[in-house]
């Protein structure tokens, strides 16, 4: 069998492995019932869906033709170097320093993967992002999350 699309068919296979795994790990949990969902119930229908998806494109890799035949490309190392490193950074961050710093510094240096950094464009989600996961996660949901450093009160 021939791979029409390499693209296609490794993001398709990704989607499947992932979407398997969630799903597969969700059955150490408990189910509930469709009125009363347990924590299983969420994870699991959607590893399911993902996998289902994964597969559509997988197959869509392996029996439409497409132009060219979509090759993959080099691995962008350095952008995911980037994006981990945000995130992981903003995880140290955020307990310590709150959350009006460490979105910032997330959105700052995930910025960094991209060719386009334009700083005014950053500094405008910087501020958009901080305002909205503010008023859903501290107002909204009324989670427990800091979002001024420790000793400012």
């Amino acid at each position: 069998m021939k791979i029409r699309s390499e693209k296609d068919f490794w993001s398709g296979l990704m989607f499947i492995v992932i979407g398997v795994g969630f799903a597969w790990g969700a059955t150490s949990y408990s189910f509930g019932s469709s009125a009363r969902p347990g924590p299983a119930y969420f994870p699991f229908g959607l590893g399911v869906l993902m996998a289902f998806l994964g597969a559509m494109v997988l197959f869509k890799a392996l029996t439409f033709e497409v132009e060219g035949g979509d090759k993959m490309g080099p691995w962008p190392l350095k952008q995911a170097a980037f994006i981990l490193g945000a995130v992981v950074i903003f995880g140290l961050m955020i307990p310590h320093v709150g959350l009006a710093l460490a979105l910032p510094a997330l959105i700052g240096i995930g910025s960094l993967a991209s060719g386009e950094f334009h700083l005014k464009e950053v500094l405008v989600n910087c501020v958009v992002l901080t305002v909205a996961s503010w008023g859903i996660f501290i107002k909204g949901l009324g989670l427990i999350i800091p979002l001024w450093p420790d000793f400012l009160g």
